[in-house]
């Protein structure tokens, strides 16, 4: 993996979730968070849509970094990018809410509400996991092959570095 793209990635990622960090975020695995109030969000609805333009603008950068085009491939790639990003925002749309649920509901989860946020979480997993195998034939159609898989993964190890780093700082439903 080029140098660049993981350490952009992981900064940003870095970034841009100590940026959202609320009270639950901060919590260790030592002491529960205490229960937000009904009406309180631990993240803002705006702190999230914030971080998801950056991580969106940040994760083109590397992608414009690391896949290299020509300017004919470029004209024809940039706007099947651009038609995948869109299609995974309303993907990433269910998984912020369902951050923004668990954010709101922690130390008051039930047994049922937990696994229905885990379940529904894995759902969203496997949304943008079909969604990426089902660009990858498209990018190739129009920069061939070898550059489409270079695209599926930049897109998974980028979307994994993110993944990690934002699992990373929601604490566990077990207190």
């Amino acid at each position: 993996m080029n140098r660049h793209l993981l350490v952009a990635a992981v900064t940003g990622a870095w970034l841009a979730c100590s940026l959202s960090a609320g009270p639950a975020a901060a919590q260790t695995g030592a002491q529960p968070a205490a229960p937000a109030a009904a009406d309180q969000h631990v993240l803002s609805s705006q702190d999230i849509d914030l971080l998801r333009k950056d991580l969106r603008s940040q994760k083109k950068q590397l992608m414009a970094q690391n896949l290299k085009l020509s300017d004919q491939e470029a004209t024809k790639f940039w706007p099947i990018y651009d038609q995948y990003t869109a299609e995974l925002v309303k993907i990433n749309d269910k998984k912020y809410s369902i951050i923004q649920q668990y954010a709101d509901q922690y130390g008051t989860l039930t047994d049922q509400q937990a696994l229905s946020l885990v379940q529904q979480w894995g759902e969203v997993d496997i949304g943008a996991a079909q969604l990426r195998a089902k660009y990858v034939p498209i990018v190739a159609k129009a920069i061939g092959g070898r550059k489409a898989a270079t695209f599926g993964q930049l897109d998974r190890r980028i979307s994994l570095m993110i993944e990690l780093q934002l699992s990373s700082k929601l604490p566990l439903a077990q207190r």
